[in-house]
């Protein structure tokens, strides 16, 4: 059994609280590179040069990369042998979170409740995702998702026969119809299968792999291919104003379902797809 201080959690938790919010990651600062070598629309070659720029003084002044800095997503793995001393895990990640928002001032956006419009101050209680692996370590990784690309996101009961076909023109009627406020160049993570409960976090798993990755199974390779040459067909654009990249990446991940459902859900990240990990 292994001893982790609370303390230790919640120092990287605010520091990759920060560093999310000011570095945009490897993956997706060369997926948009690439994205404007391809451009051909100038008005399009113009915003992605924009968005790249942004990155670089956000990253050379440490300043947000938006000034929407997110509900802080944190994701742990937890090894099954490592012990936390201290502060309880919740308590650890909200005392992180509340030290990396003030101290980076960093916007906070959470409300204590969703119909008196509270502002807690720090951006607390942070929204926290526990799965639970073999080993001692302990992985955590900070997810900024801002409320633009959330009120984008979507959800949907289907029956089994609708099939791939409704699953596809689900995600391209979100897209469509909601993609413009989630400021694209989008990353997409669509979610297949589990119960309702579940197929939300398929989708934001989904968010997790590296941009232009492919699925390991190759007809949901093949999918994700068709997905997003769909999706970039809309010619909605970089920041909704016309061209070829709508979306730099679809990524698909599916579970195990009931013989009467197909739930899928589908979550949307903006161009600046902010996430950190580090292992403990």
């Amino acid at each position: 059994m292994r001893t982790i201080s609370s303390t230790v959690i919640s120092e990287t938790v605010a520091r990759l609280c920060q560093q999310a919010n000011y570095r945009l990651p490897p993956d997706v600062l060369a997926s948009l590179v690439t994205a404007r070598e391809r451009e051909t629309t100038p008005r399009a070659c113009g915003v992605l040069d924009q968005i790249l720029d942004n990155a670089h003084v956000a990253r050379e002044r440490g300043i947000a990369l938006c000034q929407d800095t997110g509900i802080a997503e944190v994701y742990l793995k937890m090894g099954q042998d490592a012990h936390i001393e201290g502060e309880s895990l919740q308590e650890a990640v909200d005392r992180g979170v509340a030290q990396g928002y003030t101290t980076g001032f960093l916007r906070p956006s959470i409300v204590k409740d969703p119909l008196d419009r509270v502002n807690t101050g720090d951006n607390t209680p942070a929204v926290l995702s526990v799965t639970i692996v073999p080993g001692d370590k302990i992985e955590i990784t900070v997810l900024p998702k801002g409320g633009g690309t959330e009120n984008a996101s979507a959800m949907r009961m289907f029956p089994p026969s609708a099939g791939w076909s409704a699953v596809m023109d689900f995600v391209l009627e979100t897209v469509r119809e909601k993609g413009i406020n989630a400021c694209p160049p989008l990353i997409i993570g669509v979610g297949i299968g589990g119960s309702f409960g579940t197929v939300c976090g398929l989708a934001k798993k989904g968010l997790f792999r590296p941009v232009g990755s492919v699925a390991s199974d190759p007809a949901y390779a093949a999918r994700e291919k068709e997905l997003l040459s769909a999706v970039n067909s809309l010619d909605i654009g970089p920041m909704g104003l016309g061209g070829r990249t709508t979306a730099l990446a679809v990524h698909i991940e599916h579970g195990p379902c009931h013989i009467a459902c197909l739930p899928v859900a589908v979550s949307l990240l903006c161009h600046s797809m902010r996430r950190l990990t580090e292992t403990l």
